[in-house]
């Protein structure tokens, strides 16, 4: 059973950077496409970033210049690089992953979740 693990999160001040990651712990299925959201409270989960399976990334207008999203494939692990912190960026961050079957079928999984907190 494929799990994603979450880690990264934090406290940190404005301006300051972390870098997210979510491994797919059990997993032997290649990534496909993977992406990551957030969700304020008492807001909807929204797409930070996002990288399809052609390889073309996208970004929130309120991230891009700032965040950059990658991925390791051999180690089924993906990043979400976060530099210039603002307040505002304050959330639970997910992980989403798609991974893909050698037939060609193709199994979304979500990470539980990681902390962050930017104070002003």
């Amino acid at each position: 059973q494929v799990q994603l693990v979450e880690s990264g999160g934090g406290l940190v001040q404005a301006g300051g950077s972390l870098r997210l990651s979510c491994a797919a712990a059990g997993s032997t299925l290649s990534t496909y496409a993977f992406g990551w959201y957030r969700q304020a409270p008492g807001e909807q989960r929204e797409l930070v970033a996002g990288r399809n399976s052609a390889g073309s990334t996208n970004y929130a207008d309120s991230v891009k210049g700032r965040f950059t999203i990658s991925g390791d494939n051999a180690k089924n692990t993906v990043y979400l690089q976060m530099n210039s912190l603002k307040p505002e960026d304050t959330a639970v961050y997910y992980c989403k992953l798609v991974l893909r079957s050698q037939n060609g079928a193709t199994y979304t999984h979500w990470g539980q979740g990681t902390q962050v907190t930017v104070s002003s």
